[in-house]
């Protein structure tokens, strides 16, 4: 997830991402930023204003190489069932630290934005921007999921898309900010799947052959 930066502004985004999702937005200054970059405070400000302002320009950043990966997940030439499932082994690749920043033997899991959203006061304009707009840039990827599950016959009754939707993503978070409390994973290896089914309200008999699949993967 984290790319080998081509350029002075690039390396900024990269290394507040990366810092940010190490520690929280509050604790990381522009000094520290810099000196991890290998750039000067002249170039920071050459290209930010403020910090607020390179945290938001590297939230836009990660969200377009997120975006890589979703669009991938969810296929239009996939059936929705191997949508869900594609999506969920991608949030477990996620929490058990594939492609994450690693720090004196604790991968960070959760999500930067999310977690710099809830810490940050409402002074903090664009930060508190970036993290409604990543979210709801997700939501729209999990409302068209249920529309996709919904119209295929895979659900319980008639769910609300856009709700079911945000609650797929609320828990999602929570799940993994719960894990990067204890440092430990196997609540999303453990329930994950039980919840998520759940939640969408995905019909027994796909639960029991999504479930077969997962293990033989």
């Amino acid at each position: 997830m984290v790319r080998k930066p081509t350029d002075t502004r690039e390396k900024l985004l990269c290394t507040a991402m990366e810092l940010i999702w190490q520690s929280n937005y509050t604790s990381v200054g522009v000094n520290e930023i810099c000196k991890k970059a290998g750039v000067t405070k002249g170039s920071f400000y050459h290209y930010f204003e403020t910090k607020a302002d390179l945290y938001y320009a590297a939230v836009l950043n990660h969200w377009e190489h997120i975006k890589v990966e979703l669009d991938r997940v969810f296929d239009p030439a996939r059936p929705a069932l191997e949508q869900l499932e594609a999506y969920l082994e991608m949030v477990l690749d996620h929490a058990r630290g594939k492609g994450l920043a690693e720090e004196g033997g604790k991968v960070v899991v959760g999500c930067p934005v999310f977690t710099s959203g809830g810490q940050c006061g409402c002074e903090e304009d664009k930060v508190q921007l970036a993290a409604q707009e990543m979210a709801a840039n997700k939501i729209a990827y999990e409302t068209a999921l249920i529309v996709r599950l919904k119209a295929e016959g895979r659900l319980d009754g008639d769910p609300d898309p856009a709700q079911t939707g945000r609650m797929l993503y609320q828990y999602i978070q929570g799940l993994l900010m719960y894990c990067r409390i204890y440092n430990d994973v196997s609540s999303v290896l453990s329930d994950l799947r039980p919840a998520v089914y759940r939640i969408v309200g995905l019909k027994a008999e796909y639960r029991q052959a999504a479930a077969e699949a997962s293990s033989a993967a």
